[in-house]
């Protein structure tokens, strides 16, 4: 890529963990980023803009969005856009038979519904010149049963269909299609990472919810990873060319 290349990428989720990691390495090899999310921004850099939204108010998320970042994507001369959608909520953790339906659908605002809508809002605003790269940070949950991850699960499953339609309507032949030439969508599991949603999940009561003991054992085998792991392949992706129009991909692999 020219050195003059300009290169923006969206990240949700920036305040901590692989948001905010992914934003740092993001920033070390020269794009700009605009961050998302609940919390105050985590960095100073001439290169980071950050935008304080609640993903769960999706009439706020639409209109801040619309107004303050739909121009800079789409007038910034980018060579190349990126789309991070790393923010979610590991809130209702529980039995299925506990779960209220006014809670459900606040999780599934975050984890499902503004995901989605962000993928189309960055496709409809990008040149149809830039290369368009988009990142939804996926987990196991959302391809294998696990008990008391209803919530969480079914919203992760949902997104990675989700990436499949649109890469399909990418690549339809169809008239009036929203076609693009170069675009491509990861749905990514980064394996166990060592993030406040981890320590969410292990700090519930056996009571509220009895499979605690999956994510205390994760932690006593040693078995999760820094943030900075799957940072390092995210960005890889986002980067590279050549890639398939959708793939999955999981840590390391």
């Amino acid at each position: 890529m020219p050195a003059t290349a300009r290169k923006l990428a969206l990240v949700t989720g920036t305040t901590s963990g692989v948001g905010s990691a992914t934003a740092t390495l993001l920033l070390e090899h020269d794009w700009e980023v605009i961050g998302v999310s609940r919390g105050a921004a985590a960095r100073s850099h001439p290169r980071y803009r950050h935008v304080r939204l609640d993903l769960g108010d999706l009439a706020q998320v639409v209109s801040v969005l619309e107004r303050d970042v739909a121009p800079s994507i789409a007038n910034g001369g980018w060579s190349r856009v990126a789309l991070v959608n790393n923010a979610a909520s590991a809130d209702l953790l529980g039995p299925v038979e506990r779960l209220g339906a006014l809670e459900l659908s606040a999780v599934h605002s975050v984890n499902f519904v503004a995901p989605v809508w962000l993928m189309g809002f960055v496709s409809r605003h990008t040149p149809k010149d830039a290369v368009l790269r988009i990142v939804n940070v996926s987990s196991g949950a959302a391809v294998r049963a696990l008990p008391g991850l209803a919530a969480y699960s079914s919203a992760k499953a949902a997104l990675r269909m989700a990436g499949m339609v649109l890469a399909t309507e990418w690549e339809s032949t169809v008239e009036h299609a929203p076609t693009r030439a170069n675009a491509a969508i990861m749905s990514y599991e980064p394996g166990a990472v060592d993030t406040p949603m981890q320590t969410t999940a292990r700090s519930q009561a056996r009571s509220e919810f009895p499979w605690v003991d999956l994510f205390i054992g994760m932690r006593d085998r040693g078995i999760l990873v820094e943030p900075e792991v799957p940072a390092v392949e995210i960005v890889a992706f986002v980067e590279a060319d050549g890639s398939p129009v959708f793939c999955e991909r999981r840590l390391g692999q």
